[in-house]
């Protein structure tokens, strides 16, 4: 079996912590660098749940796409449900390591796997790696779809092939509209508008979109002009890439015989656990409600 520090220098291969953006926190949180590892569970959050769920596989490795501490911390108090993550991990024997933004600009990362989920065909990124020659890397991905579809039904597309959650799918735009190219960006995506509008999108497909960067967008030169928007949930946009991310250490594994066990963790950490659809007002225009399929 390898050690934590071999299976830590295989995952920066895969997503050199360099590429991260200055404001994140990658890398290991905890962990004996000596230690065997002969499982990894991946997940979207470090969160209790997930680190309840590595325990109780035996997982030597929890790797997740968020930071624990984004912002730092002064503190590892039990007290608190961080501190507590951390117990609980170290006690177990668990280590804790992190790819955040480095596996959002990676070749492949987050977008590849939210484009590949939609069955969407990736023509290049969203917003270049300049240091990338080969032109792959970068934030975001630009696709098309084999053919044509309804904003309302692709809508539909994009919630059927994405985990379920309490917020389900949305979508702005004109429901008759027809979709064939698409721009995607796995996680919180509202500040890549402007990049969006350059590449000429028929849609965009994100989350946590905001009322007032919503708007605009949708209103920017007419209604057609601009791109439709479809918003789902950011852990569901996420949640392909823990599938990717499982496949290439399954791939390293093979290649050094280490023989590693990987699982992908199912369970939905998603904070929104209630959804209620709202009447619409008398005489307002009918509304579509879409939400994501089981997983």
């Amino acid at each position: 079996m390898p050690a934590l520090s071999d299976v830590i220098a295989a995952l920066d291969e895969l997503w050199p912590p360099e590429r991260a953006e200055q404001w994140d926190a990658v890398g290991t949180v905890c962990g004996d660098p000596d230690a065997e590892v002969s499982a990894v569970l991946v997940a979207v959050d470090p969160v209790r749940e997930t680190a309840e769920e590595a325990v109780e596989l035996g997982a030597e490795l929890l790797l997740t796409h968020h930071p624990l501490y984004l912002r730092g911390t002064t503190t590892v108090f039990a007290g608190a449900f961080k501190g507590r993550v951390v117990h609980d991990l170290i006690r177990a024997g668990t280590a804790l390591h992190v790819a955040h933004t480095n596996a959002d600009r990676a070749d492949p990362g987050v977008s590849d796997a939210l484009a590949e989920a939609l069955g969407l065909r990736i023509t290049g990124p969203l917003v270049p790696d300049p240091t990338d020659p080969a032109g792959r890397r970068g934030l975001g991905r630009i696709c098309e779809l084999d053919a044509p579809e309804p904003l309302a039904r692709f809508a539909e597309r994009v919630a059927a092939r994405l985990p379920a959650t309490a917020q389900g799918v949305r979508a702005a735009g004109d429901p008759g509209r027809p979709i064939r190219t698409v721009a995607v960006c796995g996680g919180s995506g509202d500040s890549l508008f402007d990049q969006v509008r350059a590449a000429g999108v028929d849609a965009y497909v994100t989350a946590d979109l905001r009322h007032h960067p919503a708007s605009e967008a949708v209103q920017h030169g007419g209604p057609h002009a601009g791109p439709a928007l479809v918003d789902a949930a950011h852990w569901a946009t996420e949640w392909p890439w823990c599938t990717q991310a499982a496949a290439q250490l399954d791939a390293v594994s093979q290649r050094h015989g280490w023989g590693l066990r990987v699982h992908v963790s199912r369970t939905v950490t998603d904070p929104w656990t209630v959804h209620a659809a709202s009447a619409p007002a008398e005489g307002a225009a009918p509304t579509t409600t879409i939400t994501g399929a089981p997983n």
